[in-house]
């Protein structure tokens, strides 16, 4: 069984994977003679920052011209294609506070690099059986850890009025497109991301996996959020997250609607399911 510590070979070579992910993504943008005047950790955020944008816009401007304007009738009626006016605000919403994600996946790696967690950088370390239960365990915990937390944005009012209402400004097929997936008050994608830091201490954790599985994120809220829903049980479609975005009280769910089965807040898609309902 893999031993819980970590000494210096361990936080050395977490040093150099995220070292050699800066000089992928920085290599195109800044100068080595640049970078090497520069603290890892500011170049670990600028990385973040610049791989978090192309996350975010590469595959939101893609697949934004395939529904609405490729073959748009095909997957969008014509009257639920939201205008680019409100495209244009979830941009503006989400690189405002894109900065503040990546500053907190930053200080998550500085965490990891320290020594800190129960991540491991090799599956040679671990064997095959221990590092499939590790993933599983791992999405397990997310997937609990942010339904409840999503729940609880919606449920103590304060944080949903201060916070997880910006986010809920977009409540219709009309008016949900991918560019909304990162569209919320800094500190309520923080919150909805915590359960990944608490993770990190509790359950350990391939580390290339773990930042796979947040490029993952990225793309997975670009699709829930595109109004196509895939109907595969217990997946979270879209179908079911717009229901979220009509509802307001079912469907918080992240990867599945497991954690809403089990906990009673799950509503699953109609075709009536279309029209905005007003709530908090």
């Amino acid at each position: 069984m893999w031993d819980n510590s970590l000494d210096d070979e361990y936080r050395a070579l977490f040093l150099k994977e995220t070292t050699f992910y800066n000089d992928v993504v920085l290599s195109i943008f800044l100068p080595s003679v640049v970078q090497d005047k520069l603290p890892h950790f500011l170049l670990a955020w600028l990385r973040n920052f610049i791989g978090g944008s192309i996350v975010y816009f590469v595959p939101g401007l893609v697949w934004s011209f395939i529904i609405y304007y490729g073959s748009r009738n095909r997957y969008i009626p014509k009257d639920c294609v939201p205008s680019i006016k409100s495209m244009l605000l979830q941009i503006y919403v989400a690189m405002k506070a894109m900065p503040w994600y990546t500053l907190y996946v930053t200080l998550n790696e500085f965490v990891v690099e320290s020594g800190w967690t129960k991540c491991f950088p090799r599956v040679s370390d671990v064997g095959w059986p221990f590092y499939l239960i590790s993933v599983f365990s791992y999405l397990s915990f997310i997937e609990f850890g942010i339904y409840w937390m999503h729940r609880a944005l919606h449920d103590i009012k304060p944080l949903y009025k201060l916070l997880h209402a910006t986010h809920h400004i977009y409540n219709s097929q009309s008016t949900l497109s991918p560019f909304a997936g990162l569209a919320f008050h800094p500190l309520d994608g923080i919150l909805q991301a915590f359960p990944h830091t608490i993770s990190l201490f509790l359950i350990p954790i391939h580390f290339r996996t773990y930042v796979a599985l947040l490029f993952l994120e990225g793309l997975w809220t670009t699709n829930i959020h595109d109004s196509i829903h895939g109907k595969i049980w217990p997946v979270m479609g879209s179908g079911y997250h717009t229901i979220h975005h009509t509802t307001y009280r079912h469907n918080y769910g992240h990867y599945t609607v497991l954690m809403d089965w089990l906990f009673g807040t799950l509503r699953k898609p109609t075709l009536d399911d279309d029209e905005p309902i007003k709530g908090s």
